[in-house]
């Protein structure tokens, strides 16, 4: 059997492996404790911050470490609805966004906000005009996908932001198809809040993360997104993520992200389509089943 469903998740790549293995079994310790052994779990998801951080163009101290990216859309979407529903009730996402956002969407309509979910065109990009229509005084978050997770559709990520923060809200993208696939800078694209899953780019699985804007961007953008946590009890990642930290994990992604063939490329353009297939490896990757 030929695995051709990179999209939903990709094969662990060996050199990240590696750099795990050894946080699976000498180096075992939490990386909260004060003790060498602690310290050098610490220093080693140090590390990895920064490797995310040079990925995506940002600074350390705006990532927080989540389960994948289903917990950080949760963290950014309710985080955000809690923080500035003193501004207004309404978000604006896009009706072929993952279920992830959809379903917290819904469940924000519930507890009285408002979401305006729009169509895309039949080539799957957002018609801008749509979006400027939908956007209010009252709108807080404009949330869109990067990239496709079905169609592979790439959003004029650039564009959208630029008309959210004229609009005075935030803009958010799931970035899970996108991370590790297209060069990402934060802060040229205007991005408050960007999502992403290790597990997606030759990472581990259960792992992932959130980047959370805190300072001001090359373009200007305000210096700092304020947001509610959803965990408690610890006080981890600033706060905002409670839970002793999983460092093979965290390990696995940076290593991953210090892999991604993307740093030096160039973005390609809206409306382009990101590719379901390895990028790393032409040989097909065969599962332990006959054919």
């Amino acid at each position: 059997m030929i695995y051709l469903d990179n999209n939903a998740t990709t094969r662990l790549d060996p050199r990240v492996l590696d750099a795990m293995m050894p946080f699976l079994t000498d180096n075992f310790a939490n990386a909260a404790s004060t003790h060498p052994f602690g310290v050098s779990a610490n220093e080693a998801v140090k590390v990895a911050r920064q490797q995310l951080a040079d990925l995506l163009r940002c600074e350390t101290h705006e990532l927080v470490f989540t389960s994948g990216a289903t917990e950080a859309i949760n963290l950014a979407i309710k985080g955000t609805a809690e923080s500035y529903q003193h501004k207004g009730k309404h978000i604006v996402t896009v009706q072929t966004e993952h279920k992830a956002v959809l379903d917290v969407c819904q469940y924000l309509e519930k507890r009285g906000f408002e979401v305006t979910y729009l169509p895309v065109q039949p080539d799957g990009l957002l018609d801008l005009n749509d979006l400027k229509a939908a956007l209010r005084p009252d709108t807080i978050l404009v949330s869109v996908m990067w990239a496709n997770n079905e169609t592979g559709v790439i959003q004029p990520i650039e564009q959208i932001a630029q008309l959210a923060h004229e609009a005075g809200a935030l803009f958010m993208t799931d970035a899970t198809q996108a991370v590790g696939k297209l060069p990402i800078d934060v802060d040229t694209s205007g991005i408050d809040l960007l999502t992403f899953s290790a597990h997606k780019f030759y990472g581990p699985k259960g792992i992932g993360g959130l980047f959370i804007r805190q300072r001001r961007s090359r373009a200007g953008l305000p210096n700092k997104v304020k947001l509610e946590a959803l965990l408690h009890g610890g006080g981890h990642e600033r706060g905002l993520r409670s839970g002793t930290l999983n460092v093979p994990g965290i390990v696995g992604m940076g290593k991953a992200a210090e892999l991604a063939p993307v740093a030096d490329a160039k973005a390609g353009p809206p409306g382009g389509r990101v590719s379901t297939r390895s990028t790393r490896n032409s040989t097909p990757y065969h599962s332990g089943n006959a054919d």
